[in-house]
C-alpha cells in the first residue's frame, strides 16, 4: 500500500533536473523510489545522486517528505506495525510522551498505576497527597495489614506506641485480656504489659486500637521509614486516587515515574492513537529512524 504525503514536487523536479509537468504526466501515482529508478534507468545521473541522498542526507529526507508537518508523519506512521512504531518511543521527549497519557481513560490509568513497581506508585501518590492525608484516607484493613507486616518489628511498634495516650493503650489491653486495667499505670507500664502479650494477642490489640490512634501509629512508623508506604496494596492507592482526584491531576503526578514505565504504558494504546503520540517526535530523529531502520516505509511514499 502506498503512502500519499504532501511532498514538494518542485523540489523533486529540481533535484532530478526534470519538469514538474513531467512528474505529473509521466509519474502520476508513482512512489518517489519508482520515479528515481525510472529516471536512473534512462541514464539520469542526478537520479543516482538523489537515491544516495535519501539514504544519507537527513535534511534532504526531512524536506522531501515534509516531516516538519505532523500530518505527514501521521500518514507514514499509519503504514507501520505496532513494533515499528514503538521503536520511536524511547527517542521522544518526556513531555511529549507524557501528553500521550491523556488518551487513556481514568479507569485505564488506574489499571496502569497498579502495574507499576510499588516504589514508583508511591512516588506518584506523594505527588498528589501528603503522608498525613494518605493515612487518613487509607481503609482500616490496610492499616491493619501495615501493622501486621513482618518487616516491621515488634520493638519498632512498641517504640512508637509511646506517642499514644495512656487511656487508649489501656483499651488495647482490655480488648484482648477482657479485664479492666488499673488507672494508676503510666504509659511506660502499659506499653510493657502490651509487649508481654502473646504474638496473636499483640496483633489483636493493634487491630483493636481506636481508628484515629491507629492512624497516628501507622503515620509515625511510615514517616520514619517512608519505604513502608509500599506495604499498602496498589488498589488501595488507586481507589483513593479515583475518589479524590481528576484525570489531569493524575497525569500531572505521573511525571515522576521512570520513562521506561511510561513507554510500557503507551505501548498499550491502539495503533491509531499511538501514531498520533509519535507525531510529536523531533522531525530529524524521525527521519533518521526511517532512513536507518525503516527504508522500506520511505519506499512506499508517493508524490501528491
Amino acid at each position: 500500500m502506498s503512502i500519499i504525503v504532501d511532498t514538494n514536487l518542485s523540489y523533486i523536479a529540481k533535484k532530478l533536473g526534470i519538469s514538474v509537468q513531467k512528474i505529473r504526466e509521466d509519474y502520476a501515482g508513482k512512489s518517489v523510489e519508482e520515479i528515481v529508478k525510472a529516471e536512473a534507468a534512462q541514464g539520469n545521473q542526478l537520479a543516482i545522486a538523489f537515491a544516495n541522498e535519501i539514504l544519507t542526507n537527513v535534511n534532504f529526507v526531512m524536506e522531501l517528505f515534509g516531516l516538519a508537518d505532523p500530518k505527514n508523519k501521521l500518514l507514514i506512521l499509519r503504514e507501520m506495525t505496532a513494533a515499528q512504531m514503538q521503536m520511536f518511543l524511547p527517542l521522544m521527549e518526556v513531555k511529549d510522551l507524557q501528553q500521550g497519557l491523556n488518551f487513556f481513560t481514568m479507569d485505564k490509568l488506574m489499571d496502569l498505576l497498579q502495574q507499576l513497581p510499588a516504589e514508583q506508585l508511591v512516588k506518584v501518590v506523594f505527588e498528589m497527597f501528603p503522608p498525613e492525608r494518605i493515612i487518613e484516607l487509607m481503609p482500616e484493613r490496610q492499616l491493619n495489614k501495615f501493622l501486621e507486616n513482618t518487616d516491621i518489628s515488634k520493638n519498632k511498634i512498641l517504640q512508637h506506641l509511646a506517642s499514644i495516650p495512656p487511656q487508649y493503650l489501656a483499651q488495647m489491653l482490655e480488648s484482648v485480656t477482657g479485664e479492666p486495667v488499673s488507672e494508676k499505670l503510666n504509659r511506660q507500664e502499659l506499653i510493657k504489659q502490651i509487649s508481654q502479650l502473646e504474638p496473636r494477642e499483640f496483633k489483636k490489640s493493634l487491630a483493636n486500637m481506636q481508628p484515629v490512634q491507629k492512624q497516628q501509629l501507622v503515620l509515625s512508623l511510615a514517616k520514619e521509614h517512608p519505604e513502608w508506604f509500599q506495604v499498602f496494596d496498589a488498589d488501595a492507592y488507586t481507589n483513593i486516587i479515583q475518589q479524590q482526584k481528576e484525570k489531569p491531576d493524575v497525569i500531572k503526578a505521573m511525571i515522576v515515574i521512570e520513562n521506561e514505565e511510561r513507554i510500557k504504558m503507551l505501548k498499550q494504546l491502539p495503533n491509531d492513537l499511538l501514531a498520533i503520540v509519535i507525531t510529536q517526535i523531533d522531525a530529524e530523529v524521525f527521519a533518521k529512524i526511517l532512513m536507518t531502520e525503516l527504508p522500506e516505509i520511505l519506499a512506499k511514499v508517493i508524490v501528491k
